[in-house]
């Protein structure tokens, strides 16, 4: 993968869980920001069947601080049971850098 920089959006990040993810209710990305702030993205399935999920980054506010960021995929099903991906670290540089 490319540099990606603070402010960059037109991307799209995704994350897998490893199991069948058909009948999720929801599908978030899940992430922590350098300074330890967390907070998530409402995800898009991407392949059910091996359970990935996507997020396109449509605002440049959304990637807000440089530094290592941690991503990974929360679903929870209907039926409340909740599925968790390996967490992802991604460092996110300042521009011009």
């Amino acid at each position: 993968m490319s540099k990606i920089y603070v402010g960059q959006y037109s991307l799209q990040i995704r994350l897998t869980t490893g199991v069948d993810i058909t009948s999720a209710s929801a599908l978030l990305v899940k992430y922590k920001k350098p300074d330890g702030t967390e907070g998530s993205w409402t995800a898009t399935e991407y392949d059910a069947t091996t359970g990935v999920i996507y997020y396109d980054f449509t605002k440049a506010s959304e990637l807000d601080q440089a530094g290592t960021w941690t991503f990974w995929a929360h679903v929870t099903f209907s039926d409340d049971r909740v599925a968790m991906g390996e967490p992802v670290t991604e460092k996110i540089y300042s521009e011009g850098k």
